[in-house]
């Protein structure tokens, strides 16, 4: 037996039991004829006594930090007690070691306050993983995941797992794909989502499915993306669009209280995807706070039509907003004193490349009710008082304007608010609060290529009240210029999206369950009837077979770890993640692979030319 306990187990209670520890060294102190180790496990860590006769045997054979050792002795009261860590009321009086396996010096500390920078910590994620803080994520991480799946079991939920090879239908990402040995010329490709698996087995009458899978997307990298990634993925048959926002509403709130111990008793709140880009300028808006957006010109399209929300700048001679596409204002609380030189830094803020505009205008709301603005010479007081009030400002405000092109505009204007709301703590990590975002359009225009996109994915359903628009009207654009006049313009669909505190945690939709209406989409699409029955014959033919109306969604799963756990990254919840570059420099991966393996491929790689 290497070990009775467990590093974190021993209390007070447990005082002159003789026991059996094993795990790592994390640090050894040596007091004159005496010598203290910390010993560290996944539970814990234990402090060691080894007295003068085993501390000469140290002396000899001096323990290292990271050393596996095996130790047993009696626990004894502390007299220097740690009120840090629970077992800091004892020690374990040591009366036999033995060291199990020596360690060469760790490339970083293995610590919290770690001296190892984030590439080294990657390369030796493995020594990563022992810090506490990584395993407090991985914790977090297997809580989300137990809590999820008791949720489901309870309601009759199947955990059913599909295929990750299967075949390549791009439609979003890029798909990972696979060669096959067998099949020479053919490739597999690895699963973006299991959306067609899951709508084939409510064809098959398994009518409650989920699965906690990993999901592959050949995209570029960023904070909250991976090359692989985990989805909680469900889908339900014989539900209206109700029926699922009730069913997962409730999964999440379980998860709040298994894992945050939060009572998340409120209605979560819904608002359809117009309000969210006409008050937020974003699909998934952080209601944590307030700042909506005013429209102080014109530019937003509402049921494909331009509308007027105020003249109130135009015709002054202030060509950036005479010229502008459009011109939108955020209302910040409390910052009418900001000084000439937190407003210039806001200005280099949003010129920021990421941000991409060309400067920034003020006007503040003094408390004495009076106004000042960076373009007084334009706008007299009365014009600077009724663009406060469209913005919906008060005494003591501070008016932001960012002015061009409508979705340049919108977009940052959408960022410098979250960015505001950050510097002025309302963006609090422990307060958390749900959306729904819901009516997204159904279609894209896609400028470039002339024709729809599917906003979500091409298996989402109009809107019921919308499914006749669809079905009765040529999808093809005559006139590029006025696509917004298009029937396919104003689709709604029965789609919707979670989000948490500005992030998209969760979307789904009720799905086109009979064939002629997915045939419809397909051609709505661009895509050929060949086209079609080449990708997706397999689905259109399953709808013959008394498919039922069915609906589903699927919760990115890391992200939702990240920010239950307070970070920005969702590689800090991945046991083993890929960096920046899509890389894991860990196994160096991905890596070439030797010429007989290529020859059994059948594949010949393009080396270049000089």
């Amino acid at each position: 037996m290497y070990r009775s306990h467990t590093c974190g187990e021993l209390r007070i209670g447990d005082v002159n039991k003789q026991v059996t520890l094993a795990g790592w060294v994390q640090t050894v102190r040596k007091f004159g004829a005496i010598t203290f180790v910390d010993l560290r496990d996944r539970y814990g860590i234990t402090q060691l006594l080894f007295g003068e006769e085993l501390n000469k045997v140290l002396d000899e054979n001096p323990l290292g930090r990271e050393f596996v050792l095996q130790a047993t002795g009696l626990v004894a009261e502390r007299s220097s007690k740690n009120a840090h860590i629970p077992t800091g009321e004892i020690e374990i009086n040591i009366q036999s070691f033995t060291v199990l396996n020596k360690s060469v010096v760790p490339p970083f500390t293995i610590q919290d306050d770690t001296d190892g920078g984030d590439d080294l910590r990657m390369k030796y994620r493995f020594l990563d993983l022992r810090r506490n803080a990584v395993k407090k994520n991985l914790e977090l991480r297997y809580a989300v995941n137990r809590s999820a799946r008791n949720y489901l079991h309870e309601n009759q939920f199947m955990d059913i797992e599909t295929p990750f090879l299967i075949k390549s239908t791009p439609e979003g990402a890029r798909d990972f794909v696979v060669p096959s040995r067998m099949n020479p010329g053919q490739f597999y490709a690895l699963p973006q989502s299991p959306q067609t698996f899951k709508q084939l087995l409510m064809v098959s009458g398994y009518d409650r499915y989920y699965q906690i899978v990993k999901c592959f997307r050949d995209e570029d990298l960023r904070a909250d993306r991976q090359p692989e990634f985990t989805q909680i993925d469900c889908e339900m048959a014989f539900v209206e669009q109700e029926d699922i926002l009730n069913m997962f509403e409730g999964l999440i709130k379980r998860v709040f209280k298994d894992v945050k111990n939060i009572d998340y008793t409120e209605k979560v709140a819904r608002m359809s995807w117009e309000d969210a880009m006409w008050q937020y300028g974003n699909d998934k808006p952080d209601i944590r706070f307030g700042m909506k957006i005013a429209n102080l010109k014109s530019a937003f399209t509402r049921n494909g039509k331009i509308e007027a929300v105020g003249e109130l700048i135009n015709g002054a001679g202030f060509g950036v907003f005479d010229n502008a596409e459009t011109v939108l204002a955020i209302a910040v609380p409390g910052c009418s004193e900001y000084t000439r030189k937190q407003t210039d830094e806001l200005t280099d803020w949003v010129k920021r490349p990421q941000i991409g505009m060309q400067g920034l205008v003020f006007i503040k709301c003094n408390a004495d009710g009076t106004y000042k603005s960076s373009v007084d010479k334009f706008y007299p007081e009365d014009k600077l008082k009724a663009i406060a009030h469209a913005a919906g400002a008060v005494a003591g405000d501070l008016i932001l304007i960012l002015a061009g092109r409508e979705e340049r505009t919108r977009k940052a204007i959408s960022e410098l608010r979250l960015e505001m709301g950050k510097r002025l703590g309302f963006r609090k990590e422990d307060e958390f609060k749900l959306l729904w975002v819901m009516d997204f359009p159904l279609f894209e225009y896609a400028e470039e290529e002339n024709r729809w996109v599917a906003r979500h994915h091409p298996f989402t359903s109009p809107k019921p009240d919308h499914i006749e628009v669809m079905i009765n009207n040529n999808p093809v654009i005559e006139n590029a210029e006025k696509y917004l006049e298009h029937p396919y313009n104003h689709i709604k669909a029965n789609a919707y999206d979670m989000v948490l505190n500005g992030n998209e945690i969760g979307g789904g939709s009720i799905r086109i369950h009979q064939r002629a209406l997915q045939e419809k989409m397909f051609t709505a699409l661009g895509m050929s009837q060949e086209e079609a029955l080449h990708k997706f014959g397999f689905l259109l033919g399953a709808f013959e077979f008394g498919a039922p109306p069915h609906g589903g969604i699927a919760f990115g799963f890391d992200r939702l770890c990240s920010i239950l756990g307070g970070s920005e990254s969702i590689r800090d919840f991945i046991a083993f993640p890929k960096n920046n570059s899509g890389r894991d420099v860990m196994l160096d991966a991905p890596s070439s692979i030797d010429d007989k393996q290529l020859d059994e491929l059948q594949i010949q790689l393009n080396q270049g030319q000089d």
